[in-house]
């Protein structure tokens, strides 16, 4: 099973990372254009930032935080977080 999800995992980093780069690029450079006082750069980044250019606004972020929670999930599966641990035997040493 855990191979599955180390499948799965890579397969959704690999379709998730070019849309997340975008987002994590033109969220941090958005605030840079606005103290710069550069209103049409961003103005731009706004609309690039929420893919509103290509008018996917209302869709994007469902699909970057769906490509988000796969991530999590596999991720944490895949740490063994959730697994029972055994008890290890108690050694009695004389």
């Amino acid at each position: 099973m855990n191979r599955l999800f180390r499948k799965y995992h890579h397969w959704l980093a690999i379709v998730c990372a070019l849309p997340l780069l975008l987002t994590v690029i033109t969220g941090m450079t958005f605030p840079i254009a606005k103290a710069l006082h550069q209103r049409e750069l961003a103005g731009f980044l706004i609309h690039l930032h929420t893919l509103e250019t290509f008018g996917l606004d209302g869709f994007f972020p469902i699909i970057n935080g769906l490509g988000l929670f796969g991530l999590l999930i596999t991720g944490m599966y895949m740490s063994n977080l959730f697994k029972k641990r055994r008890a290890a035997p108690h050694s009695i040493d004389f």
